[in-house]
């Protein structure tokens, strides 16, 4: 197979005319063109009048190998990738043990798949509920305002990428095409085939609720085991090493008392298991702490957004609600960017812990809400962590991120009346310095509910600062984005884990426990569904390697 890259075609081109621009392309003619497939459609909407589709095909002809030397030089004809993914063993008939994976978020599921397709067997711990009850307290805590703290948007089945756009690309390096695994596997559990080839692919929640149910069903089947309601409470290590000085998981206490034994557990948490990072540090595991994002939601009316990037193109199928990625660098040398865009979507409250208010961004596959809204967010580092405290503004106090998103989050708590109504501002207003008193054309999406505030004491003051700034550049980029009546929902903490539980690069196991494999997003080794689901299979491939390896 040839791979072509980089063939352009109006947006509203005819289906013969695909072919005829591979024949254009390779020279050749119709007969000599056995087959071929899409592996990759994107847009080029930088002229929005004149909106470019490109495409990456795999093809087909009776002359492969005579046109890989005719376009030898060619950087956009190359020979096809082979994207299969092959295990790296299979597991024993008689397991000694079974690996242990806690957290069944994106990671946690494919790591327990991966895992059980290669006939390991894992027993998954999940701290919250399955899909259907967990989507059932969500929704009540945004109805009725009654918070689980155990079954919410963060923790449950399926993860925080549950209640998300359900984004499904990433920009992280993928040699091995691992992330074509995620796609299939998805695929078979039965999202839109379109997310194979379609270049910012997404599937929404409820697509998302019930894929995540048959791929369960297929580790159960598999001989896997997960079992819900169970928090894990400690890790146990053995004593050290004596050839490399590290401790030894030997097993896993569930917060019901239960101990169960095994040298190899996966830690998929996600990056809002605060208690857990606690319990960690305190046993020495080796953690440090990583730069992270504040800020707020901002919505804007999805037309608004569609009219800025496609023009006379707005509502064309094939491109769908338009998003946006944008980042404007600072005079106070801060950088502001958009974060989890969620076009034709809603804000949500997700909040995991009492007494404190945290949004997120969500849409349907359809994406047919009337708002566009994402985060814009403001990069800090671990010497902005003791804002709002008597502290230096240096630590070694790895947790010192944690406790910062906490006195943000409890601040906007109180300011939207604490009861979880969200505090909100009209941009026109947040620029000009003034409270606001109700919502223009703009009319906020958060549930439960909002309380019209002055924004501009829940970040510190220097993010306030720089997304004042950021918001007239990004009006310059699309325009409207920074128009009076958008609305600013507070306040966006958890854009990624304040933490990393550091690794060694090989192995994938803590840099300072033999047995321990940190993965995923609470780890600092992932950013979104995809990238979770692909170090998932890496964690897994570690993880069998080691036990496939190991003469206990």
């Amino acid at each position: 197979m040839l791979r072509l890259t980089n063939i352009k075609l109006a947006l509203n081109h005819q289906p013969e005319e695909l072919e005829q621009a591979i024949l254009t392309k390779l020279n050749i003619t119709a007969d000599e063109l056995v087959s071929f497939n899409v592996f990759k459609r994107g847009y080029d909407a930088r002229r929005k009048n004149n909106i470019i589709l490109m495409y990456t095909l795999d093809v087909n002809t009776t002359k492969n190998e005579s046109l890989l030397v005719q376009f030898s030089d060619d950087q956009n004809v190359k020979q096809s990738p082979d994207t299969n993914y092959y295990f790296v063993g299979e597991a024993p008939k008689a397991l000694k043990q079974r690996p242990v994976v806690i957290g069944f978020g994106p990671c946690g599921l494919f790591i327990a798949l991966v895992l059980a397709q290669m006939g390991f067997k894992p027993i998954v711990l999940e701290r919250g509920k399955e899909v259907r009850e967990r989507t059932k307290d969500t929704f009540g805590f945004w109805r009725k305002k009654i918070l689980n703290t155990e079954s919410n948007v963060q923790f449950g089945e399926g993860g925080a990428g549950t209640f998300s756009d359900g984004k499904l690309y990433s920009q992280v390096k993928d040699p091995k095409h691992y992330s074509r695994k995620v796609l299939n596997e998805f695929v078979d559990a039965g999202a839109p085939e379109e997310i194979l080839y379609v270049s910012k692919p997404h599937i929404g929640t409820f697509k998302l609720v019930t894929m995540i149910e048959k791929m369960r069903a297929k580790i159960v089947e598999l001989g896997g085991e997960i079992r819900f309601g169970q928090r894990v409470d400690d890790i146990i290590f053995a004593e050290q090493n004596a050839e490399n000085n590290n401790k030894k998981v030997v097993g896993v206490k569930l917060a019901t008392g239960e101990v169960i034994g095994t040298n190899y557990v996966a830690l998929a948490i996600g990056h809002s298991a605060r208690d857990t990072f606690k319990m960690l540090h305190e046993k020495d595991v080796y953690i440090k702490a990583k730069p992270f994002s504040v800020g707020f939601r901002i919505e804007h009316e999805q037309s608004v957004i569609d009219d800025a990037r496609f023009g006379k193109n707005a509502g064309n199928p094939i491109l769908g609600a338009a998003d946006y990625k944008l980042v404007h660098h600072c005079k106070n040398g801060r950088s502001v960017y958009s974060f989890c865009m969620c076009p034709g979507g809603t804000v949500v409250a997700a909040a995991s812990e009492e007494g404190r208010l945290v949004t997120n961004g969500m849409s349907q596959y359809s994406r047919h809400e009337r708002n566009a809204n994402s985060a814009i967010v403001v990069g800090i580092d671990p010497t902005d962590y003791h804002y709002g405290t008597d502290k230096s503004d240096t630590t070694d106090d790895v947790l010192a991120g944690i406790e910062l998103q906490r006195r943000l989050e409890e601040f906007a708590y109180t300011l939207g009346g604490e009861n979880y109504d969200a505090p909100v501002q009209l941009v026109g207003d947040f620029l000009a310095g003034r409270k606001s008193g109700e919502h223009g054309s703009v009319e906020p999406s958060y549930k439960p509910g909002v309380k019209y505030c002055d924004l501009s004491e829940t970040l510190p003051p220097y993010a306030i600062e720089a997304i004042r700034e950021a918001l007239p550049a990004f009006e310059k980029k699309i325009k409207g984005f920074a128009m009076g009546h958008a609305t600013l929902t507070a306040v966006e903490t958890r854009t990624s884990s304040p933490i990393q539980i550091t690794r060694d690069k090989e192995t994938l196991q803590s840099l300072n426990v033999d047995g321990l494999y940190p993965a995923g997003e609470g780890a600092g080794y992932a950013g979104g569904i995809l990238s979770a689901g692909i170090d998932g299979i890496k964690v897994a491939e570690a993880i069998a390697t080691a036990m496939l390896q190991s003469k206990d």
